[in-house]
């Protein structure tokens, strides 16, 4: 008998999800599944990374202005070929393209989901074998079905997200994705290739004892916000002092407050007014996930899901963790 005979897969949570709903059409499951397909693929390299030659940069520079990785160009083409190959997405945004990929085909322009992607988070990581992730938001277009998708569809507010997710590659790979019905994570079975349900119905506890801030940027942050950051760290804190994480990418960081409890932040700084984060693929599906699990986000003054994007590429800062800390922190940006 079967270990996992009580577990659910990917797939079949996916369509027991679908059969709650009378009149859906499976298309965002099905778009869900291939992003969990991609995901396999790109889990293979990366475990192979020493010996596949994509460790390093590629000696390019991206729209971001930041180095390609070998990774990054791998994931990319991987996330890209697997949904255009299917039938449920009429287009990609990806960090790693200066403008919108369209799959034009007569099948994909039906398709009423676009999907909007960081295919590599953390690559700075790659070289050191520290996790890194994927992160993807889905949206329902507003574009005509039938005709190929626009720029509209992608530049819609966080709040019209139907889907929001990440996926980790650690010590085990998780992908963990939102809809509006709750936040659900999948553990990869790497004998047999399948995702199975670890992590059901995840909520983000109140308070937890880890926040997440790249320390060399304390010099040029806001007053009020080196107080916070002194705060963390202050025996005064009455649910403190807290613990300072920070590994160089949001999906590692955000994956451990979800389950324990903590804030991530990425404030505005000097020279990076809007700080670095990328609203539409970075902030924007962490700040859904989060706020489903029970969690706040904001950009220190409004509500992330409510900002208007209106690039593609467009920064935001970000704090994003347990609504208690996140209470917490707003007292001192006021």
């Amino acid at each position: 008998m079967s270990r996992y005979h009580n577990v659910m897969t990917l797939d079949e949570f996916t369509i027991q999800q679908l059969r709650l709903f009378p009149h859906a059409t499976g298309e965002l499951s099905g778009l869900l599944r291939g992003i969990g397909l991609a995901a396999k693929h790109v889990n293979i390299e990366i475990n192979k990374a020493g010996i596949a030659d994509i460790l390093g940069a590629a000696g390019s520079i991206n729209v971001q202005g930041e180095v390609v990785q070998k990774l990054d160009i791998y994931a990319n083409n991987v996330f890209i070929d697997v949904l255009r190959s299917g039938i449920n997405c009429a287009g990609i945004v990806s960090e790693e393209n200066d403008d919108v990929v369209i799959f034009d085909d007569a099948k994909s322009n039906q398709s009423k989901y676009v999907l909007l992607i960081d295919p590599i988070d953390g690559s700075g990581n790659i070289d050191i074998n520290i996790s890194i992730g994927s992160i993807f938001s889905v949206y329902k277009r507003v574009s005509e079905l039938g005709k190929p998708a626009t720029i509209e569809d992608f530049l819609q507010s966080g709040v019209n997200q139907v889907a929001a997710g990440y996926v980790i590659y650690g010590s085990s790979t998780i992908l963990v994705y939102a809809t509006k019905r709750g936040v659900n994570g999948f553990t990869l079975d790497t004998s047999i290739g399948e995702f199975y349900l670890s992590h059901p119905d995840i909520k983000i506890p109140n308070h937890g004892q880890f926040y997440s801030f790249d320390h060399r940027y304390y010099h040029h942050i806001t007053p009020a916000l080196k107080r916070y950051v002194d705060f963390c760290m202050s025996p005064e804190n009455k649910n403190g002092p807290y613990s300072s994480r920070y590994y160089g990418c949001m999906v590692a960081d955000a994956h451990r407050n979800l389950l324990k409890g903590g804030l991530f932040f990425y404030p505005s700084v000097e020279g990076k007014p809007n700080g670095k984060l990328r609203l539409c693929y970075e902030c924007n599906p962490m700040s859904f996930l989060t706020e489903v699990a029970g969690g706040k986000a904001t950009n220190g003054k409004q509500r992330i899901l409510e900002i208007q994007p209106s690039h593609i590429h467009q920064r935001s800062p970000l704090f994003v963790g347990s609504a208690g800390m996140m209470d917490e922190l707003q007292t001192f940006l006021k």
